[in-house]
Order: C-alpha cells, then structure tokens, then sequence
C-alpha cells in the first residue's frame, strides 16, 4: 500500500497569502488512488495516474499564483502603510510593523523643497499687518494666562516666564517647522495642567520647578518616540466633532478664567470699576471685530478695525481708568517682574537634580497626561490652522512638528517656563491674516433669500516664515524695561475683558454653536439650501448635538476637581468616540453632514488622507474616503484618484468629478467660513458628456488620494467640471 503524506504547497511560508497553509495530498506517481488490494492484480491501476497528475500540479500552480497576486497586495499595502497608507491587507496583516523615522524624514522631504521661498515669498504687504496682529493676539492672552498661573502657583510662573515660552514656540516653529503657521505659545489647557500639579505636589513639599522639569524631560522621550513610530498617522481620525469639543471646552476656559479674575478683586469700588470695564472692553472689541466684517465704511477702515480694534481698546481702558474721578480708584494691576530675569528669585535654568529620586519617576505619568494633551492639542490646532477653508499649496508635516514640539518641551522644563503649544484660535486667525481675499456674488443669489448678498472668497494664502518669526521677537521685545513698565499699568479688569471676547469669539465661531442655533431657528425661516436640512431625521442632529455636549461636559467637569490633570484622556477618547461608536447610531449621510475631516486630503497626505472623506455626501451613497479603488497612479492622476467611486470601479465607463473649493484651481476657490462652500458631483463618460450628479454643500475640498511609486500617499486634487471640458 502506497502511505498518502501530506506537505506544505511551495511558498506557502512567505506570505499571508489565502493559501498559506495549504495542506495538500503527496500523490504517489505510480498510483492515482489510495492503494487497495486487487486479488490477482497490480496495486491500484495506471489508467487514470495521469489525470491525477495534471490534478495536482493545476491545483498547486492557481493556489501559487494566488499565492503570489496576495504577495503583491501585501507589499504595496506595508509598503505605504507606515505612511498613512489605506491599503486593507496592510493594516490587518502587518500593523505591528513599524518603519522607524518614515513619517518624520517624508515631511522634511515634502517640505524641503519650499524652504528658500518660505523665506522670499514673505515679501508681501499681508505679512505686516499679519505680524502686528499676531502680536497682538498672542501676547494679550498670554498676559492674562501668567496673571492666572502667577497667582496659583505661588508666584512661580509670572509675565516673563509665559513671554519667553512664546518666544522659544515661535523661534524653533518658524524657523524649522514643516508648518510654520502655526502659532505656538502658552493655552489655556497647559495654564490648567500647571496649577493642578503645583496643587498636588505642593503639600509633599518637592521642588515644584524640578517637578515640573522631569516632567518636561519625560514629556520629550514621549513625544520624539510617537514622532518617530509615525504615531500621528491617527491623525487622519481627527475629524470636526472632537475639535469643536476641544474648541467649545477652550471658550468656556476663557471665560472661567475672566469671571475668576473679577472675583479676586473683592466686592468694593475696584470689583465695580473692574467690572464695567471688562464689559466695555468686550463690547467695544466685539463691535470693532463685527465692523470689519461688514459691509460698512471702506476697505482699508474695515482691514483696520479688524486687525487692530482689540489691541487698540486695550491701550484705550488702560489709560480710561486713570480720567476723572476714576483715577482716584485703586486698581489691581498686572504684576511684573524685572527686565528678562524670572518671576522667583531664581536663575533660568532649573535645579532638576534638587529633587529625590521618587519624584522623578513620579513625574511619568504627569507626562504622560502632558504628551496626550499635546498631541491632540498641538495637532488639532495645525489642523485648523490648515483648514478647508484656506487655499494652501505647501504641504505639512505633522510628523517632524511634534518631534520639534518635544523638543520644546524639553528645553521649556529645563528653562522653569510653561510649556507651549499649539494656540487656539490664534494658529487659525494667523493663516485668515494671510489670506488675499475678493469679494464675489452669493452663488444663491438667484434665490430670492440671498439677493444682493455678497461673500469672501480667498484667492490665495501668503505661505511664509517671516511673520512667525517677527511676532516672536517682538515678544521678547516686550520683556524689556520700558515696556514691561507699561504692562504693568493694564488692570485686571481689562485682562478679565479679554477672557470674555476671546471665549465669546470662540463660541461664535464653534460647530456645536451652529447646530444649537440651527435647531432653535424657526423651520420656515431656515434658508432651504442649509446643510443641516439635508438630514432628514431631526433627532439625529439632537442626537448628535447632545453628545457632543455630554463630551465636553464631562471634559469641562474633571477641571473643576483636583483630578483636572486627567483631563486630556477624555478629550483623547472623543477620536475612537466618532469612529467607532458614533456610526452605530448614526447613518453614513447623517454624519458627513453634522461631522467632515478637520482639514482636506491634501494637508493630511503627511499622515495618509482623511476619514471620512467628501464622497460620503453624495446623493446615492457613492463609495467612501480612502477606499483605495485606484491602482493606477496615471490612473489616479487622471481622474482624479479612485478614493471617491464605488468599490472596484477603477475605471469603469463613468468617473466621479467634484466641483468645489479646491486647492489649486483659481476657478473654484476655498471659502472662508462655516459650511458656505457649495460642491457639484459630475458624472463623465468617457466620450467626455458632463452631467449633474448630485450637490453636496460641505466646506472640505474634495481631493482623490493615490499612492505613488515609493508608496506613499499623495492627494489628487479632484478639480470641477463643466460641460464637456476640465475646468
């Protein structure tokens, strides 16, 4: 009898193919049958050992060309997904493989290219005004949060510890930053996070600046390890809902923190003067923010009022409270210090060995809680700074920038100062400071709600390293004697004023403020072509809206306790809180409309695209972001990219276009603003013939992914089209 054995098909160890694994059946070539006993006869027959044979080898030969088209899958997946690549086969089967530094050294290699014009295209007039207004907007608030930290932290933290952390963002982010945009300083979360540990630690009588040191040191090994396992590639999971949470939690700090200023001033004449003082200055600054946005006076008046009118009405009540019988009044100021020498009686680089040895792997966790809020605040900030709305054409990199931020940290411990971070709302004013606008028709004009109305439209942003850099030396200019003299002449009350108009703008502007407005606006008076009433369920906008509350509730809840140092894991749980359990409750169409990407595919190629892509609104449900259906780059590039089809059609006789605010055509520009934008998907045979496919309003521009040649991804922008030609 002839023993039938079993072997491992060929290659079936070098992949995760299907086959893999394979058991097959040893034939004995001399039978094409198990052996049974034939009296008087051979063993078996030889009749049909040739057929077996012919079998045999056709099994083994698909079960290797299944094998092998697999391989290929695998290798073009893991070859990309380190880079933030879509690719399925390479998430499931090689998510442990981590290629080290990839996500840092392909920013540098996108972005080193536009370095020497980072640097020339700033001669433009934009950068002037954009330098003074950042100024402005980055020291006023920076003031009022060193009033805060110096009178919580026992004096250790003061002006020019908050100055000189702005001053360090600003220098290491302008100059060697993937996105220098992005305004880096002093938060209030970071204002928070100090104060609660100096709460916790200061009864175990440890050396509060050491502390808080190691947990800079700490900070850094844990950010320079997330850059360089490309950890930011989760970024592409960061959509509007977690950042308007963040946002809506940032405003109501700002204002906490104004009324908690009025409160330390007693019940007497000052809290009275103080207190009319920061409503006036409110006042005076939101009507100067509200005029330059209208349509009244001209444009360079409305520019002015703008860009300086918060500024101007600061300088305005720090010489108001001094007229008349007001002068009389004694007025809690801002407390200063001596020109570029610290609060504390202290040198600037801390003693961090003056500490025992407990304390300094106490610190990890503190850090810990440190690098995720960072990550999520630094990052959602460069996002916003880089978002839909704004017609950028230089790449980002998320990767190198929080390397870069640790390194921040690091140095700010070392120094005694507060750690910077991206800023919010000022890493946003800073890129719409920049933007070259026209003024253009309402395209709803013809509807008769929006006759005569006219919008923004940005033509293009001045993408530059000048003004970063400016306004941060010209923060240190501030630490000097005279102008610290005149810091110490504001009153608190008009810092407590600044709290109130930041928060307030804040809130303004913030989606959860959109969609409470949007459900209490009376039906019949609600513009027909609102987003919002593309959802045909009003309680999923409810729905979607209460949860957005309860996260910031609970986010906003945790900081008035002494576990407020906790707080960035709730607000890091929002990000698997929309991907995973919100589409259990909600449709796909219901969350493309109430959520979309923070920023378009074109600023996430850095981390490999966007979730929940713009092809979600369509109409029929047509396809998803990031579903990978292009193979080709030529492909790709023709069509512009396979992210938006339906699944497998990569080159099917139809191809999706959409018209929208795109980033490189000058035809269809980004527009400034919540949810304006208006999007046309086309459909387009292949004999060229344009239909209307559908209208999708969102403010994302919509842009194709592929994946190039050495496998990373890259965006390809899908640009409109009109009847019978590419726009």
């Amino acid at each position: 009898m002839a023993a039938a054995s079993t072997r491992r098909s060929p290659g079936s160890g070098s992949g995760p193919g299907p086959d893999a694994g394979l058991e097959l059946p040893t034939i004995n070539t001399t039978s094409s049958r198990p052996a049974t006993h034939t009296p008087g006869g051979p063993v078996g027959g030889s009749a049909g050992g040739g057929g077996m044979r012919n079998w045999a080898s056709s099994l083994v030969g698909r079960s290797r060309r299944r094998r092998q088209r697999q391989a290929a899958v695998n290798n073009y997946s893991s070859s990309s997904d380190d880079d933030g690549s879509t690719g399925a086969a390479g998430r499931r089967d090689r998510w442990w493989k981590i290629r080290l530094f990839r996500g840092m050294v392909n920013d540098i290699r996108r972005r080193a290219p536009y370095y020497a014009s980072d640097w020339t295209d700033a001669w433009n007039y934009r950068v002037v005004p954009a330098t003074v207004y950042m100024y402005f907007a980055n020291i006023l608030p920076a003031l009022a949060f060193s009033l805060d930290m110096f009178t919580k932290t026992n004096m250790q933290y003061g002006v020019n510890e908050v100055l000189l952390a702005s001053v360090l963002g600003a220098v290491v982010f302008a100059v060697l930053a993937c996105q220098p945009l992005v305004i880096v300083g002093v938060t209030g979360p970071i204002t928070v996070f100090n104060y609660t540990v100096f709460d916790i630690m200061a009864p175990t009588g440890a050396n509060y600046l050491a502390f808080m040191c190691w947990i800079g040191l700490w900070s850094l090994v844990f950010h320079w390890i997330l850059a360089i396992t490309n950890s930011c590639n989760w970024l592409r999971y960061v959509t509007r809902f977690p950042c308007d949470i963040f946002g809506f939690y940032v405003a109501f700090i700002y204002l906490q923190k104004g009324i908690q200023v009025l409160e330390r001033l007693g019940d007497d004449e000052p809290f009275y003067l103080s207190l009319a003082v920061s409503l006036l200055v409110f006042a005076i600054a939101y009507a100067t923010t509200e005029l330059g946005r209208s349509s009244l006076f001209t444009h360079p008046v409305r520019v002015f009022l703008k860009d300086y009118g918060t500024p101007l009405t600061v300088v305005f009540f720090t010489g108001f409270v001094h007229m008349g019988k007001m002068a009389g009044i004694p007025l809690e100021n801002l407390p200063t210090s001596k020109a570029f020498f610290p609060t504390a009686d202290r040198g600037w680089f801390v003693h961090f060995w003056d500490i025992s040895v407990g304390d300094v792997f106490l610190a990890i966790p503190f850090a810990l809680l440190l690098t995720i809020l960072f990550w999520f605040d630094h990052n959602v900030s460069s996002l916003i700074a880089q978002g839909t709305e704004f017609p950028l054409t230089k790449p980002a990199g998320f990767h190198w920038d929080l390397f870069l931020l640790g390194l921040t940290t690091g140095v700010a411990g070392l120094l005694g100062l507060p750690f910077p971070n991206g800023l919010i709302p000022q890493a946003p004013f800073h890129t719409e400071s920049l933007c070259v606008t026209e003024v253009v028709a309402d395209p709803d004009e013809k509807n008769g709600g929006a006759k005569g109305h006219y919008e923004f439209k940005a033509t293009h942003v001045v993408e530059q390293r000048v003004s970063n850099l400016a306004q941060g030396l010209l923060t240190l200019g501030t630490m000097s004697g005279p102008l610290l003299v005149v810091l110490h002449l504001i009153p608190q009350g008009v810092l407590a004023g600044l709290f109130f108009i930041m928060g307030f703008q804040a809130l303004e502007g913030n989606g959860i403020t959109a969609k409470i407005l949007f459900l209490c606006r009376d039906v019949s008076l609600t513009p027909g072509g609102h987003p919002l009433k593309q959802i045909p369920r009003r309680a999923a906008i409810w729905l979607f809206v209460a949860i957005e509350l309860i996260g910031f509730g609970a986010t906003f809840a945790i900081t008035q306790t002494v576990a407020a140092v906790g707080f960035p894991i709730f607000i890091f749980l929002l990000i698997p809180l929309r991907a995973w359990i919100l589409p259990k409750w909600l449709s796909p169409h219901e969350l493309s409309i109430l959520d979309e990407p923070t920023a378009s595919p074109f600023t996430m190629e850095s981390v490999g695209g966007t979730y929940g892509g713009p092809a979600e609104v369509l109409d029929d449900g047509i396809g998803g972001a990031g579903s990978g259906n292009e193979s080709s780059s030529d492909q790709g590039k023709k069509t512009g990219g396979g992210g938006g089809g339906r699944s497998g059609e990569a080159s099917g006789s139809s191809r999706l276009f959409v018209a929208a605010g795109g980033r490189r055509s000058e035809e269809e520009l980004a527009e400034l603003g919540q949810n304006h934008s208006h999007r046309r998907t086309y459909r387009t045979s292949d004999a060229g013939d344009t239909e209307a496919y559908g209208v999708a309003r969102r403010r994302n521009s919509a842009v194709g992914r592929q994946v190039d040649d050495d496998g990373d991804e890259a965006g390809i922008e899908l640009h409109g089209v009109r009847k019978g030609q590419q726009q």
